[in-house]
C-alpha cells in the first residue's frame, strides 16, 4: 500500500506531474468500470436521474484527480453511487411505478395536428416543439400526427401520412 501511496501522492494536493498522471490513468480505468456497471444508457439518452449521477461521478473523479478528496474513500463512494443508480434503473424496469417516479411519463404535445397548449406550457417547451418538428422535416404542427416529449426530455414526432 505504501508503493501505491507513493505512486498517487498525497490526498491533500501537492502531487507531482507523474503522480497526477498515474491518478489520471487509474481514474480512467475506474471511470470505464463505472460506465460498464451503470450501463451505456446512463450517458446517452439521459434522464434527470442519469444527469445527476453523471454530474456527481464527474465531480467525485475530478476531486480525486486533483487531490481534493481522499483517493480510496472517494472512489468507493463513486462506485456505491453507480451501483445504486444501476439498481434504481433495474427497479424501474421491474416495477413500472418506480420507473414513473424516477423518469416520469411521456407527455403528448400534439395529437392529429392539434397542439396541447396546456401540456406545452406546463413543461415550458413551445420553442422545443418547433425544433422537434423541424428535425422531422415538418414545418407546421398540423403536419404531425403525434409529437411526444419522451421520458428523457427529447421530442419525438410521427408525421401524418399523406393519403
Amino acid at each position: 500500500m505504501d508503493i501505491f501511496r507513493t505512486l498517487i501522492g498525497p490526498d491533500q494536493g501537492g502531487q507531482t506531474m507523474a503522480q497526477l498522471s498515474f491518478r489520471a490513468l487509474i481514474l480512467l480505468l475506474f471511470g470505464i468500470l463505472c460506465v460498464r456497471i451503470a450501463g451505456r444508457r446512463t450517458f446517452s439518452q439521459a434522464t434527470p436521474l442519469d444527469i445527476i449521477v453523471a454530474l456527481i461521478v464527474g465531480s467525485n473523479l475530478s476531486r480525486v484527480m486533483t487531490g481534493g478528496a481522499p483517493f480510496w474513500p472517494a472512489c468507493a463512494a463513486t462506485l456505491v453511487l453507480v451501483i445504486a443508480h444501476r439498481a434504481l434503473a433495474m427497479a424501474s424496469v421491474r416495477w413500472p411505478a418506480a420507473g414513473r417516479w424516477l423518469k416520469s411519463l411521456p407527455v403528448v404535445l400534439v395529437r392529429d395536428g392539434v397542439a396541447d397548449d396546456r401540456a406545452m406550457a406546463r413543461h415550458g417547451i413551445t420553442p422545443d416543439l418547433k425544433e422537434g418538428l423541424r428535425l422531422q422535416q415538418l414545418e407546421r404542427v398540423e403536419d404531425a400526427r403525434l409529437a411526444t416529449m419522451e421520458r428523457g426530455g427529447r421530442i419525438s414526432v410521427i408525421p401524418k401520412t399523406s393519403s
